[in-house]
């Protein structure tokens, strides 16, 4: 934990932003160096200018690829691109228009020149696909989400409208890496002039009351106060409360790709992640002025959720209750639609569905793996432990296939409204009913070779028979939704789990683990996964 965390930024914390976008144009990544190769992570290529890992060739290359990609699947329709806050952002998305449009793509920009959060770009491809149209719309959202303000980040989302799926993550990469080994030489670009406009904004907002009982929220009266956190669904609030008439203020509508008006995260950096307490600082001044008060993050697909009793809400804790609402408060849901996590999400959910009667549908992480679902109604709510989640509409039909931190959000407010307790308190009467689990991360060293052979780890290579003093129950390495490789390892016993995954980024590995016996037993969990892990991979 950085001393700094939670304190407000300083000016020796800001990016120059002159020289970030400089360097997107001067610097030239050589694919020979790992570190400079186009990498599509669970959403999109990440990196940064400054460090030769996202420059305007990896974004042409990339471009370029994508339109090989959509060719080759028969992908015929428009394209939907839009960006969000982050200094990259711009730049990016005028590469990528240019790529588009040279190579006749027809493409559909916002009609105001306004931000696109990731859900508003998801609910623009299914709207589209909908209305039979005889071809098909994909698009690209120009964001690295919460990351710090020197990265930018480019996600595809092919027709089914979610995060694309690892077959096609690696044909995308892989063929842009041979278009900046070559020099650019088959990557066409001309100005990007022919485009259309789609008002983003309107269609998202105005279909809201197709999911979120918006009039319960207008009569209550609640007092809601909305922080974009300088990210892309800044002018989406201002139109939500107009269009609803709500007792909504956006409590910062600044945006400033510098982030000078944030809090430090743990790690002493920028970083707009709404479920992080340390980010949240400056927002957590403002939680006894509002009956709700949310947070999103730069391109709107986590949320953040604040009560006046309890502060900003761990979103596992806010998960359990929202399906727990949901699965009472939708009659028209299908009753055999699952409710889907991924295996590092809280166990108290899988205590939720159960009391509820319906089925727990547990993946690996990863949004991608709740899009079939999603559309086809068979997943009624699909959410990750790291604040992200989205759930069909009144009807049982798919609303995004990609994580809506503004549903959530606005999800909360709907429980104020209806039920008259937060989200908070009844999360409370939830652990009343099923226990209070202790649930943290924590980071473990680890070498290359040691990350390689974690991913790689087979549930049958854990010898341990006990796991804090309890049986161990169960060893994972394939999730039990849908039996695909979790790239680790997860223990279980009755009262306690953890889920050891090496990270993509750093030499570490991270351990996630929850006790309902408590902080104590927590901690021996801890202590005792990391020896385990470092057993069967030494």
């Amino acid at each position: 934990m950085n001393e700094r965390a939670g304190t407000p930024a300083q000016e020796s914390d800001l990016i120059d932003v002159t020289a970030l976008v400089a360097a997107y144009y001067a610097l030239k990544p050589d694919v020979a160096v790992p570190a400079q190769r186009v990498a599509f992570g669970t959403s999109g290529h990440r990196g940064s200018s400054l460090t030769v890992s996202f420059n305007e060739a990896h974004i042409a290359a990339t471009t370029q690829a994508i339109v090989e990609y959509r060719d080759s699947q028969g992908i015929t329709g428009p394209l939907f691109i839009g960006a969000d806050t982050h200094a990259l952002s711009a730049p990016a998305y005028t590469t990528a228009l240019e790529v588009l449009v040279a190579n006749d793509v027809r493409v559909l920009v916002d009609e105001f020149d306004d931000y696109v959060p990731t859900p508003a770009l998801s609910h623009a491809i299914l709207a589209y696909n909908r209305g039979g149209h005889g071809d098909q719309a994909d698009g690209i959202v120009v964001t690295p989400s919460h990351n710090p303000p020197s990265d930018g980040g480019f996600k595809y989302n092919p027709p089914h409208g979610g995060p694309a799926d690892s077959d096609a993550t690696s044909w995308i990469a892989e063929r842009a890496n041979e278009h900046i080994a070559n020099g650019l030489r088959d990557v066409q670009r001309s100005e990007p002039s022919a485009v259309e406009a789609y008002d983003f904004r309107g269609a998202y907002v105005e279909d809201l009351a197709h999911i979120i009982d918006m009039q319960a929220i207008k009569a209550s009266g609640i007092r809601i106060g909305a922080d974009p956190l300088g990210g892309a669904s800044v002018g989406y609030w201002g139109a939500i409360r107009d269009t609803y008439e709500l007792n909504l203020t956006v409590v910062n509508p600044k945006v400033d790709p510098t982030w000078r008006f944030m809090t430090l995260d743990w790690d002493g950096k920028i970083r707009m992640d709404p479920s992080s307490p340390h980010a949240m600082a400056s927002v957590l001044d403002h939680q006894n002025d509002y009956d709700i008060l949310t947070g999103n993050d730069a391109d709107a697909d986590r949320h953040g959720i604040v009560t006046p009793d309890a502060g900003l809400m761990n979103p596992n804790h806010f998960l359990a209750v929202a399906i727990d609402y949901l699965s009472t408060h939708r009659p028209e849901w299908r009753s055999d639609a699952r409710i889907g996590k991924t295996l590092v999400s809280s166990s108290m959910i899988d205590r939720v569905v159960g009391a509820l009667g319906r089925e727990l549908w547990e993946v690996p992480v990863g949004f991608k793996w709740f899009v079939p679902g999603l559309i086809d109604g068979s997943v009624a709510f699909g959410g990750e432990e790291s604040a992200g989640a989205s759930f069909v509409r009144f009807d049982g039909t798919v609303w995004t296939t990609d994580k809506d931190g503004i549903l959530l959000a606005l999800l909360a407010a709907e429980i104020l409204a209806v039920t008259g307790k937060t989200p908070s308190q009844r999360y409370a009467e939830l652990t009343e009913q099923f226990g209070a689990p202790a649930y943290a991360r924590v980071d473990a060293a680890a070498t290359p070779a040691q990350k390689a052979a974690l991913s790689r780890l087979d549930g049958a290579a854990i010898t341990a028979s006990e796991l804090a003093g309890e049986p161990i129950l169960a060893t994972l390495s394939h999730a039990p939704g849908n039996d695909a490789a979790i790239g680790g390892v997860k223990v279980v016993t009755e009262n306690a789990w953890f889920a050891a995954r090496p990270s993509g980024t750093e030499d570490v590995y991270k351990i996630y683990a929850e006790s309902f016996l408590g902080a104590e037993h927590l901690a021996q969990v801890q202590a005792e996964a990391k020896a385990i892990v470092d057993a069967a991979i030494a």
